[in-house]
């Protein structure tokens, strides 16, 4: 995997990949695009979002809609870094809580690379919200 990023203009710099697509960084206002650190946790946030819905799918979920939120904390001193972030998962579908918990706990531990790239310097947790839950073996409909 080959990438590049190149300077534009005062803090606006463009990120290039390998296959030719773009992302513009914008390392002050961030008015003209996410700060690097900002795509860090888009990109954890995408990178397990694709994993829970491709093991959702293959369980056979209904799944409709997934939403992935990260928080992140950050060290006071240079360079900086995440020192633990949240993730909020926020699916749709009548989807059943052990299926939604087993897709992301494979995602966080064995399938994500970007969170597995993080885990040694960030702590990572989890929540899940499930909008439209499917009623767990012998638990009563709502």
């Amino acid at each position: 995997m080959i990438a590049h990023s190149e300077w534009k203009h005062d803090d606006i710099f463009e990120g290039v990949s390998e296959s030719g697509n773009t992302i513009s960084f914008d390392a002050g206002t961030h008015t003209k695009g996410p700060s690097p650190v900002e795509a860090v946790l888009m990109a954890l946030c995408a990178c397990t979002s694709v994993d829970v819905i491709s093991i959702l799918k293959k369980k056979r979920q209904p799944i409709t809609g997934l939403r992935v939120s990260a928080s992140g904390e950050r060290t006071q001193d240079y360079p900086k870094i995440f020192t633990s972030i949240k993730l909020t998962y926020t699916i749709r579908g009548k989807i059943k809580r052990r299926a939604a918990e087993d897709a992301v706990s494979l995602s966080k531990n064995k399938y994500c690379s970007v969170s597995q790239m993080l885990e040694g310097k960030a702590k990572i947790t989890y929540e899940i919200v499930l909008e439209d839950k499917e009623p767990e073996d012998g638990e009563p409909e709502k």
